[in-house]
């Protein structure tokens, strides 16, 4: 069952400075996550490198688990938490599996494509990008928590 999220009128689109923030520091999250992977895997195999096919395939499976856990659950990551950004539906409810896929695979084509989209939310009046535009998703800006 989706997360409604309760603060949609005082949100608006997230710009690209915001986001490349967000995308860095995850990054860095997930290369750690990566290297204790593979620290895991050298070991298991005695200090060999690990060339078994499901080692391989856990490594296409990983950001899924990483950002399928903090996009469903929260609809942000640690990167996106720290920047007071989240991934949401257009209806304002926490993303499912199908959209984090797409979403995914809508970052992997913009990569691929040498960041042309991301680049698009430039052009784009809602500020979206392939990602947002492939999943039927949005990110936005939260409003700073006020102080009591």
């Amino acid at each position: 069952m989706p997360h409604i999220f309760t603060d949609l009128e005082d949100v608006y689109f997230a710009g690209f400075f915001r986001r490349l923030a967000a995308i860095v520091y995850d990054s860095l999250l997930l290369a750690a996550i990566f290297m204790l992977y593979g620290f895991v895997g050298v070991a298991i195999t005695g200090g060999e490198a690990n060339e078994h096919l499901i080692f391989k395939l856990l490594v296409w499976v990983i950001p899924f688990l990483f950002y399928g856990y903090f996009w469903q659950r929260a609809g942000q990551t640690l990167g996106m938490l720290a920047w007071r950004i989240r991934v949401q539906t257009e209806h304002g409810q926490s993303i499912n599996t199908k959209q984090t896929f797409l979403r995914l695979m809508g970052g992997l084509c913009s990569w691929c494509c040498f960041g042309l989209g991301y680049l698009w939310l430039f052009i784009d009046k809602e500020k979206r990008t392939w990602p947002d535009i492939f999943s039927g998703t949005q990110v936005v800006v939260l409003p700073k928590k006020k102080k009591v």
